[in-house]
């Protein structure tokens, strides 16, 4: 809908900080390694068969190995099922745990993906809402040891499992250490979800996972396991040679690489947080310290003819050639979804367009707020979630 109401008349570039695919910016390349593997692994000619259901050996292996680097204990490669990217994880995890009588417990904001396949499979929708400042992705926050911890403890007096999606796992450029959730399987079962499209930087590659965190065996007790690969014994699987490729992946991707995409997405959520600061009708609860999102407090009242996020987000597309993404769209009306992973260079534009547009579109126009905030006798936080 926003891109069909972009203006085909405006020369400029489109500046898209909506969706959260970074291959649109050379800098966000993959690891030359990740691309030699997967020509060693086509013109090997031994990947060119039919996958087995639940991944080939090599690379179920392969990322159980790389999750191993994190945990207390060791997953195996039966622990272990290869999907297309983390988008398939998603429905057949939902898929292996519905019933007549389910129901899930999930997040607002979030991915709306998840309540789009629960209401296809009639699962019931719970939500928790939590302050933007305490949210992961779309908000950029990492979870502490200690916040996890609580989470597992609850999740365990509750009797129920965790679906940790760590598709953004280890893209993580503040305070706060990634700790991944299948640390704490000891305490309540764990399907770990995760994909190599945005940690290499591949999504057009569609390979993810399912990793089943479960010392404790509950998960096979309760027949969790045999509905998971039920389901993919009749899906459809991912391309051969990119699993073949796997082991090479990981094992031949330097360091060197993520600290250097690392290193861009710290420069471009400094260049967000700041730039937001300086649109007086926009607040961000805190910097983003991870991932690739923030999400940004909109006050329509403060704005001439623009009565909520959509509205706002058409008429940006409209009048300013920058797709941002509504807030409604993850549950939080009012609220946009900005995606800071671009090269820093468009980030900027895209962020001076923003504050044009909503310079000429304040109501205010004889005492400009712009000018306010700039001598520090304005304060842009209030009403600012954990603020």
């Amino acid at each position: 809908m926003l891109m069909d109401n972009l203006n085909r008349d405006d020369a400029r570039p489109v500046i898209s900080l909506g969706n959260g695919d970074p291959t649109l910016f050379q800098c966000f390349r993959t690891a030359a390694a990740a691309e030699d593997a997967v020509l060693d692994a086509f013109r090997s000619a031994n990947y060119h068969s039919y996958s087995p259901p639940l991944g080939i050996l090599p690379a179920r292996r392969a990322i159980a190995d790389h999750l191993n680097r994190d945990l207390p204990y060791k997953l195996s490669a039966d622990d272990v099922y290869v999907t297309i990217g983390c988008a398939q994880a998603i429905t057949v995890t939902l898929e292996a745990i519905s019933s007549p009588t389910a129901n899930i417990l999930l997040p607002r904001p979030g991915y709306l993906g998840y309540e789009a396949f629960a209401a296809h499979r009639q699962i019931e929708v719970r939500h928790y809402d939590l302050l933007p400042k305490r949210v992961g992705s779309p908000c950029g926050n990492v979870f502490s040891y200690e916040h996890l911890e609580k989470i597992a403890e609850t999740a365990r007096k509750l009797g129920i499992l965790v679906i940790a999606d760590e598709v953004y796992g280890h893209i993580s450029f503040g305070s706060t250490t990634f700790v991944p959730m299948g640390v704490f399987a000891s305490i309540v079962p764990v399907l770990t979800l995760g994909s190599l499209s945005k940690r290499w930087t591949v999504p057009g590659w569609r390979l993810g996972w399912i990793a089943k965190n479960d010392p404790n065996g509950i998960l096979k007790e309760t027949g969790i396991v045999n509905s998971i690969t039920t389901v993919l014994n009749v899906s459809c699987e991912p391309v051969t040679f990119i699993q073949g490729a796997i082991p090479q992946i990981i094992e031949n991707t330097k360091e060197d690489f993520f600290m250097n995409i690392i290193g861009i997405l710290r420069e471009d959520a400094d260049i967000c947080y700041n730039g937001i600061k300086e649109i007086p009708c926009m607040s961000c609860p805190s910097k983003p310290e991870g991932g690739m999102f923030s999400m940004v407090k909109l006050d329509p009242s403060m704005l001439e003819g623009i009565n909520d996020d959509l509205e706002f987000c058409i008429k940006l597309a409209r009048e300013e050639s920058v797709i941002v993404i509504p807030g409604v769209a993850v549950g939080m009306k009012n609220w946009l979804r900005v995606n800071f992973a671009c090269e820093p260079a468009s980030l900027q534009v895209g962020l001076e367009r923003m504050k044009a547009f909503c310079r000429r579109h304040a109501k205010n126009k004889n005492e400009d707020p712009y000018e306010v905030i700039q001598t520090g006798n304005c304060s842009n936080t209030a009403g600012c979630p954990g603020t």
